[in-house]
This record gives structure tokens, sequence and C-alpha cells, in this order.
């Protein structure tokens, strides 16, 4: 190994480790907070409408099969 490619590889953790506190932060702004709080709550919600199979049978989430 050359001291370029180390100090490549040391570029690159850098900038992955900057991206991903750059997307932590971004994900923590108080503006997405009610966004975050509406989708959490979408796995409880019952579905409005039935929904139809592969095989093009209608089936409500709550039926037992």
């Amino acid at each position: 190994m050359t001291d370029l490619w180390g100090n490549a590889i040391g570029v690159m953790i850098v900038l992955i480790m900057l991206t991903f506190i750059g997307i932590w932060v971004w994900a923590w702004r108080a503006r997405h907070k009610k966004v975050f709080d509406k989708l959490s709550e979408l796995p409880m919600e019952d579905p409005k409408e039935p929904y139809v199979n592969s095989a093009g049978q209608q089936h409500q989430d709550n039926e037992d099969s």
C-alpha cells in the first residue's frame, strides 16, 4: 500500500462520516417532527377500502383467512 492509498481511504472515511452526521442532523430537525409523527401512526390505521390480492380476490385486513 502506498501513502496515497492511505490518504484516499482516510478522506473517504471522513466524507462518509460527515454525510452520516449531516443526514442525522437533517432528520432530527424540528420541522420534520410533524411528518415523522404522522408516519409513525401509519401502521395503526385501518384500511379504508378492501384490497385485491394477485389472484383477484378481495380481502379486508381484519378478516381471518
